[in-house]
């Protein structure tokens, strides 16, 4: 099979999902009107918690640096909005937990962005273009957050950048859609991340059930040698690391290798634009596209331009959703196998944030953690695993406690896709027994390791 000329490349294990993106992946992207406050947490990314650099009092505009943190494993964070900074407290994020804040009261009339600059980023030198992503606090924004300047900051040239746009979880479109409208500013990004870890060579993956995207991309690059569009089977996970280099670049990363080690570098299709934006016309990552969707739901669905720090209710309220009748239903922020329900709609949209569906008791199931069925040696989960591990011997291995021999059989490995409990016919919750044990599995397997350094 080919599209727009090139052959599909497709994934081995995996499972095709209903993907339900027909509700917003004709839908342009909106500009979300802005909510009364902004919750802006001071962690948004891996690593450690920024410190706020602005007192409680302080009148703070659009793209400002409000918490930053001289630790390598860190990364800036700005003001999306203009306001006085009415507190610095914790407030609940994503993840469940709660994370120091900047709370600010939103000046609606004056929190518009004016690029400070723009240049040319080519005569650039490599250091500068490693600087202007730092500062602007990018991170992974498919979900990763790693921050950028982490992923870019290599010792060694890498040959390839893999763009991921397969976006491969049901109902979510911001990347298909950032893809369409930003294509010009993705290929520019493209061009300064091969710079930066001196690729020669960038392929950007892009899932057949996004032809748009794939033609309109393929035209704008009109035949370049270095930067090449290639179509991907439409299967989940698709865009786990590892499949997508796979798929790309018939290379194959080797069980706890990073994908640098075979000559590659994956980064999200709007981490590209963000990084773009950042060194070209100094714009802080304080704003991302998201995804609002839901079977039923929700009246306004569509992919939304949405300040850090929007709280999800907000949101909610302008596309149409009564907030108040919302009893047996589920919010998730992400996508619906990787994704997070929520406990409050009071949370803060993130850098990270892809979406933000509501999903009905039709399309809830739930599984009981506390007490689990018991596994009945199907095979289901082994047979789509795309990573070739055994979730379900795994997860009785985690249920038991037997980390050292979940450590064997390489439950480290685990890509936290969701598979294994879609497909299990006992509703077993069998990535969240995997997702409570790999703390420990990957301590276990680290001081393996680190023994066997010392053996020589």
């Amino acid at each position: 099979m080919t599209i727009a000329g090139k052959k599909v490349r497709k994934l081995g294990r995996g499972y095709h999902l209903r993907e339900y993106k027909e509700l917003t992946n004709k839908k342009q992207i909106e500009r979300l009107p802005l909510p009364d406050e902004g919750v802006i947490p001071l962690l948004q990314h891996l690593g450690e918690t920024a410190e706020p650099t602005v007192p409680v009092g302080e009148r703070v505009h659009p793209g400002q640096p409000i918490g930053n943190l001289d630790q390598y494993w860190s990364a800036p964070v700005h003001s999306s909005v203009a306001g006085t900074v009415t507190a610095i407290e914790p407030r609940l994020t994503d993840s469940g937990y709660e994370v120091n804040s900047v709370v600010i009261a939103v000046d609606k009339e004056r929190s518009e962005f004016y690029p400070p600059i723009q240049r040319d980023h080519r005569p650039m030198q490599v250091d500068e273009l490693k600087e202007a992503i730092r500062w602007a606090g990018a991170v992974g924004m498919g979900g990763g957050a790693c921050p950028t300047y982490i992923n870019v900051n290599l010792d060694e040239p890498v040959e390839t950048l893999v763009l991921n746009g397969a976006e491969c979880e049901p109902f979510l479109t911001c990347d298909q859609r950032q893809m369409l409208e930003y294509a010009d500013e993705l290929i520019g990004g493209a061009e300064i991340m091969m710079r930066v870890i001196g690729a020669t060579k960038c392929y950007i993956g892009i899932e057949v059930n996004k032809a748009d995207a794939i033609e309109v991309l393929a035209g704008r690059l009109n035949g370049r040698a270095d930067i090449e569009v290639v179509p991907l089977q439409t299967k989940y996970p698709m865009g786990y690391k590892k499949n997508i280099i796979k798929a790309v670049t018939g290379r194959t990363p080797p069980q706890g290798a990073r994908s640098s080690e075979v000559g590659c570098i994956v980064k999200n299709i709007g981490t590209a634009i963000t990084t773009f934006n950042s060194v070209v016309y100094g714009k802080s990552c304080f704003e991302r596209v998201v995804t609002v969707s839901g079977p039923g739901t929700v009246r306004r669905p569509g992919n939304y331009l949405v300040k850090v720090g929007t709280p999800i209710g907000h949101i909610l309220e302008h596309v149409g959703v009564d907030t108040g009748s919302l009893a047996g239903h589920k919010v998730i922020m992400g996508g619906p196998m990787t994704g997070a329900a929520q406990m409050s709609l009071d949370v803060p949209v993130i850098k990270k944030t892809t979406g933000i569906l509501v999903m009905p008791p039709s399309h809830v199931e739930s599984q009981d953690t506390a007490n689990p069925a018991p596994c009945i040696r199907c095979g289901k989960c082994a047979e789509h695993c795309p990573i070739y591990l055994n979730p379900g011997l795994l997860s009785v291995f985690a249920e038991r406690g037997d980390y050292p021999t979940a450590a064997d059989w390489k439950l480290d490995q685990c890509a936290e896709c969701g598979i294994c409990s879609y497909v299990c016919p006992s509703r077993r919750p069998v990535t969240q027994l995997l997702l409570k044990a790999k703390p420990e599995v990957k301590r276990i397997v680290k001081e393996r390791r680190r023994r066997a350094r010392a053996r020589g």
